[in-house]
């Protein structure tokens, strides 16, 4: 075999690094890089494989073959200036596993798990095992060189599958995944099919049956039903390699002692994460957090892509059942742009309206606008006996980081007035909101302004927002601002269509001198909409050169309704808090509102609430 200088981008990757070490085990030089450095990219340092931080086109050069995945963008400096053979990492696996004795362990869930059970169980009973895995269990690395046997997890996400000719394949569970690639349910298992063609032996691990070997041991039936499936492959895969049961039954208990890491796996007291990101995987991670959950049982799912999201949207709800409280995370995109239905507010929508009437339990669903608000909600409102569930294949993980050093979001302060357009979360956070008590705590009515007449508010919550009406602003008639006890210039107050730079308390304020205005109260009055209750006013700002309400009109958005809250029927710009509204409805449904005029006309409206981002 030709010896390659072989570079991986993005090495750190957990498939990219298990990769790695096999290429470099064929005799290879391999180096790559990464954005960042890694305990992972450390243990390759340690095998004398080269890792460079940061993406440069230096690091190509004099490179025979380039291994990339999907997530690497075309206009990648590195990858435009190469001229040499570009392979995805998926096509470079099945190479390695077709051309010597392998086992690929493929299906919709428990690969990770399964393929290290497997690799455990036939170390401990003497084979020299090679193993490339999508995960880590404590001491057992992503990857292992060997001469014997190959044991590798297949993924299918990329269509690659399709082009592995193992010696065994292990089939688990399969349902439809991966939108973004395969179309149709049709294509999804004509991968799996194709594989099954090409393999020498097929093991579909639901269609095994019960082995007393296994009945007898009493450590292995204290797994979930789905894990006991995956070892029972694994002791499948086992005895078809010639292997006595008496020599299985001994090294079984340790084969399967620890699950991978992100599989149900405890991070601190009353808290655990799992790598669940498809209905399925988070209905089983659900139902073992309920078997040693005393109190109230919280999940936070942050979702895995937003074609996965829009798939399986309807399949979503029913399996938060058994939980109390679900508090959605923004989706990770991985390498996906933002697609219509597939968002945090379309998961949210359709949890609010799922009928849980046959279902066991009906949680209470919660919006958060970061992973980090999600997670200090959970931190503040512990009680003994909770558990906290941290689901999803993202960078959900930080969140696992945050809970062993007990940080929750930095505290802060809010000063506010009436009229302030502010809205704040149902959630538990550390922002804290003051209302000021001074002379700009005053109604707003008493200014006399007549272009303001009927608008609700206090001066300090005017000032704020900048609030106008009829083409005129606050601003227009202000000379300073007391601003925690030093006064500001209009100037340098930073206004602007709705908005101030104003961050601290304000306590007081001058108006220009010899005001005067073109007309009346009574003129403005006469024009002025009478708004419902419980609403913000305008919610978006309008667009340069056009109207927020006519664009949202425009795009539908008057038939959007999120539990409680609804766009107003006389103006799509208004968000009414109705019966049983609660901030995570107007949050949700003020992002699907956006989402209408961003797919339709591409504008991005910007709010004039405060605390929506």
């Amino acid at each position: 075999m030709h010896k390659k200088r072989i570079h991986f981008m993005g090495i750190g990757g957990v498939g990219m690094a298990a990769l790695a070490v096999l290429v470099k085990d064929q005799g290879h030089e391999v180096s790559g890089c990464d954005l960042k450095s890694s305990p992972r990219t450390d243990y390759l340092e340690s095998l004398g494989i080269e890792v460079k931080i940061g993406h440069d086109e230096s690091h190509v050069k004099d490179i025979d073959e380039l291994v990339i995945t999907p997530a690497v963008h075309d206009d990648e400096k590195e990858l435009k200036s190469f001229e040499g053979r570009v392979v995805y990492r998926g096509e470079k696996l099945a190479e390695i596993v077709s051309s010597r004795e392998s086992i690929a362990v493929c299906g919709s869930h428990g690969k990770t798990t399964t393929s290290t059970f497997i690799a455990k169980l036939l170390k401990l009973l003497g084979e020299d095992v090679a193993w490339a895995i999508g995960g880590e269990t404590g001491d057992f690395p992503v990857a292992h060189a060997g001469k014997g046997v190959l044991v590798v997890e297949a993924d299918e996400s990329d269509g690659t599958l399709a082009l592995y000719h193992p010696t065994i394949l292990v089939v688990n569970k399969c349902e439809y995944d991966h939108p973004d690639h395969f179309k149709t349910e049709k294509a999804y298992f004509e991968c799996f099919e194709t594989a099954k063609r090409q393999a020498k032996i097929v093991i579909d691990s639901e269609l095994l049956k019960p082995l007393e070997l296994l009945e007898r041991f009493e450590p292995y039936l204290a797994l979930a039903s789905h894990n006991r499936r995956n070892a029972r492959a694994a002791v499948e895969v086992a005895l078809r390699r010639g292997h006595s049961e008496d020599d299985i039954m001994k090294a079984l208990p340790e084969a399967i002692a620890s699950l991978p890491d992100r599989r149900f796996e405890k991070v601190t007291d009353g808290v655990y994460t799992d790598y669940a990101h498809h209905p399925t995987e988070i209905k089983c991670a659900i139902e073992m957090a309920r078997k040693i959950t005393k109190g109230k049982l919280r999940v936070i799912f942050q979702p895995h892509r937003y074609s996965r999201t829009r798939a399986l949207l309807k399949s979503f709800p029913e399996v938060f059942a058994l939980a109390d409280e679900v508090v959605l995370a923004p989706t990770y995109a991985a390498f996906e742009p933002r697609i219509e239905g597939g968002t945090i507010a379309d998961l949210y929508k359709e949890c609010r309206e799922h009928d849980f009437s046959d279902a066991s339990g009906k949680p209470r669903f919660y919006l958060a606008r970061s992973l980090e608000e999600a997670w200090t909600h959970a931190a503040l409102s512990h009680e003994d006996g909770d558990l906290t569930l941290l689901l999803g294949a993202g960078d959900i993980i930080k969140l696992a980081k945050m809970a062993k050093k007990g940080e929750i979001s930095p505290r802060r302060v809010h000063y506010i007035g009436m009229g302030s357009n502010t809205w704040k979360s149902d959630l538990r956070t550390n922002e804290v909101y003051v209302k000021t008590s001074e002379p700009a705590g005053r109604p707003g009515a008493t200014l006399g302004i007549p272009w303001m007449v009927g608008i609700p508010g206090t001066i300090g919550g005017w000032i704020k927002m900048n609030a106008g009406a009829f083409g005129h602003e606050i601003s227009e008639v202000l000379k300073r601002v007391k601003v925690d006890g030093v006064w500001l210039d209009v100037k340098d107050c930073g206004f602007g269509y709705r908005t101030s730079a104003i961050d601290g308390e304000i306590q007081d304020f001058e108006l220009k001198e010899n005001l005067e205005f073109a007309e009346d109260a009574s003129c403005y009055l006469s024009r002025r909409k009478k708004f419902p209750a419980h609403t913000w006013g305008s919610f978006f700002k309008n667009p340069e050169g056009d109207y927020a309400g006519r664009l949202l009109e425009a795009a539908g958005a008057k038939s959007i309704r999120v539990g409680g809250a609804y766009v107003w029927e006389e103006h799509a710009n208004v968000i009414v808090a109705g019966e049983g509204a609660t901030p995570s409805d107007v949050l949700a449904l003020a992002k699907l509102m956006r989402d209408k005029v961003h797919y339709r006309f591409g504008i991005t409206l910007i709010p004039e609430v405060r605390g929506i981002p």
